[in-house]
Parts: C-alpha cells; sequence; structure tokens
C-alpha cells in the first residue's frame, strides 16, 4: 500500500506538472503519431514489391507492429531510463536517490515517468484493430484478458533488458552507448522473426527476447498455432527478465561508490 501510494501520489504530481505546458505535450504526441506512421508506411512500401514475406500477409504483419506499440507504450511510459547512467551516476544523483526510504529502482522511475507515451498503445490498438478487419479475425471473450498479460509481460522484456543495461552504469562509473544500440535491436521485434537467419533468430528469443514483445504473443491471435508455446512463454520471459534485472540492480547499488573525486 504504500509502494502504491507513492505511486499514485507521482502520478498525480506529474499531471499537473504536464497539464501547465499542454501545449507541449500536445506536440510531443503528434510527432509520437508521426513516428509510428512514418514506420507504418516503411511496412506499406515493403509489401508494394511483395505479396508475402516469409509467409507472413501484409495484413499478418500489420497486426503485428500494433501488437508491438502497445507493450512498448508501457515500456516508454513508466521505465524511461535511457539517461540514467549519465544523469544519475556521472552526475551523482544517485546519491540522492539512496538517501530516501523506498526502493532506488522504483524511485527512478517514478521520476522518470512520461505517461503521455501511453498513447502510443492507443495507436497500436487502432493499427490492431484495422489489421483485424482486413483478416477477418473473431476473438473470444478470454481473449481480452490474454491481451492484457501477453501487453504487460511484453513491456516486462524490455524492462528487464533495458534495467539491466542501466545497471552496467554501477561498475562501469562512465557513460556507456549501450542504451541507442540496444534500442535499434529491439526494433526487431516488430516483425516475425522467421524472416531472419537462425543466429538473429536465437538472439531475438532467448539471448536479447525482444520477439516475446511483438511477434509472439500477436502469433496467438493470428491464429498461427506452431507458435503458441513461444506465445504462452511471453509472461515468464516477461517475469523472468524482469525478476533478474532487479537482482542485478540491487547486486549493482551495493557496489556503487557515490560521486566524487
Amino acid at each position: 500500500m504504500f509502494y502504491f501510494s507513492m505511486f499514485t501520489q507521482y502520478v498525480g504530481q506529474y499531471m499537473k506538472t504536464r497539464m501547465q505546458y499542454r501545449a507541449d505535450m500536445v506536440v510531443e504526441l503528434l510527432s509520437d503519431m508521426m513516428f509510428q506512421v512514418t514506420n507504418l508506411v516503411f511496412i506499406l512500401v515493403v509489401f508494394g514489391h511483395t505479396q508475402f514475406l516469409s509467409g507472413w500477409t501484409r495484413d499478418e504483419i500489420i497486426f503485428i507492429y500494433g501488437f508491438f506499440l502497445v507493450p512498448f507504450a508501457i515500456f516508454g511510459a513508466f521505465f524511461n531510463i535511457w539517461d540514467f547512467n549519465e544523469r544519475y551516476i556521472v552526475k551523482g544523483e544517485m546519491d540522492r536517490i539512496l538517501t530516501r526510504p523506498i526502493h532506488s529502482l522504483f524511485q527512478v522511475i517514478l521520476e522518470r515517468m512520461e505517461l503521455e507515451s501511453l498513447f502510443g498503445a492507443v495507436t497500436g490498438i487502432v493499427i490492431m484493430g484495422y489489421a483485424s478487419i482486413q483478416l477477418g479475425l473473431s476473438f473470444h471473450w478470454y481473449d481480452f484478458f490474454l491481451f492484457i498479460l501477453f501487453a504487460i509481460s511484453g513491456a516486462f522484456v524490455y524492462a528487464g533488458i533495458f534495467v539491466s543495461l542501466a545497471s552496467i552504469g554501477f561498475w562501469s562509473d562512465a557513460r556507456t552507448s549501450l542504451m541507442p544500440m540496444m534500442y535499434n535491436i529491439g526494433n526487431y521485434g516488430r516483425y516475425p522473426v522467421d524472416i531472419y537467419n537462425a543466429v538473429i533468430r536465437f538472439v531475438l528469443t532467448w539471448i536479447l527476447p525482444f520477439a516475446f514483445v511483438g511477434v509472439y504473443p500477436a502469433a496467438f491471435f493470428l491464429g498461427k498455432e506452431e507458435w503458441y508455446m513461444y506465445s504462452f512463454l511471453t509472461p515468464v520471459m516477461g517475469v523472468g527478465f524482469l525478476v533478474l534485472s532487479v537482482l542485478l540492480w540491487n547486486a549493482g547499488v551495493k557496489r556503487y561508490r557515490g560521486a566524487g573525486n
């Protein structure tokens, strides 16, 4: 209850702050939408030259892309720690974090919230709706709950990977450039993994499991029975990677030496 209370208070203060600059928030939402539209146009351009991509139709890949946007939006809203190393380690703000009676990772997450990123989930659902109509998909009553489970689990996969990367800063004590590189690798999870070679498929499934953010859970709703096992592994991978990242974070905090010379 204490952590939930802290969360609601931070959200309240965040919304008050953002409402002071409404125009800025609207511009951010529009720029994010244009970015998603650009990626969608790229898919349409690719399928302007071919009808199938490794057995996947245009609308199936659009559905996967739409699904991917939902967990990615959740991740972007609550795990915005791209600059953790530079801000909290190099500039020493971690010292301030450790003086407060709340778990350090939870506090960093609260401080770096960007709730407007959740708008990307709306965009993803709209894209999924369009693709579902084109594909003539039908859904059962329990699909809604599975969708929520898979979306949150996919966000946990992303969170686990990037929290682990942030934790490296406790040992390096210097600026690192891993975050942008990993963000670019994560984009591979927007597309079916069987369009890549075996090595990349293995990496995207078991090492950096971005495939569990998009293609594997989305395959369940597309009726791809050969992928069902991977679909239901999504919650396991999400929780597993998140727990692993928290353990790595806790170990890193013990190694933290503070700012100064």
